[in-house]
């Protein structure tokens, strides 16, 4: 996570709303993330989109406990994101805020 430019990840969502973070993961990790999507006993959803009128494709829900990679992924991702939330809020003048770690979000 430290290899992630975390201004410009702040900036492009200031100016477009998105962003995108290259390379997250190096690609065997990848790999075997894309892989997990065939493994159903693993999900506890699956929701086709088309069906409930939200587009095409579809997604799932992991299964808890989460896969060691998706978990920790999860954690790593959680503080600099809750930052940014909470700086939204603060200029939305939102007033709730987010914890500094997910394990205090959850």
């Amino acid at each position: 996570m430290s290899e992630i430019d975390w201004l410009t990840v702040l900036s492009d969502l200031d100016l477009r709303g998105w962003a995108v973070i290259k390379a997250l993961l190096p690609a065997a990790q990848c790999r075997r993330v894309a892989a997990m999507f065939t493994a159903e006993n693993i999900f506890r959803s699956h929701v086709h989109m088309a069906r409930h009128a939200f587009g095409s494709g579809e997604y799932k829900y992991f299964s808890y406990p989460l896969p060691e990679l998706i978990a920790q992924l999860r954690n790593d991702l959680y503080p600099p994101l809750s930052e940014i939330a909470n700086r939204w809020n603060a200029m939305l003048g939102i007033v709730e805020r987010f914890p500094a770690t997910h394990a205090n979000y959850l």
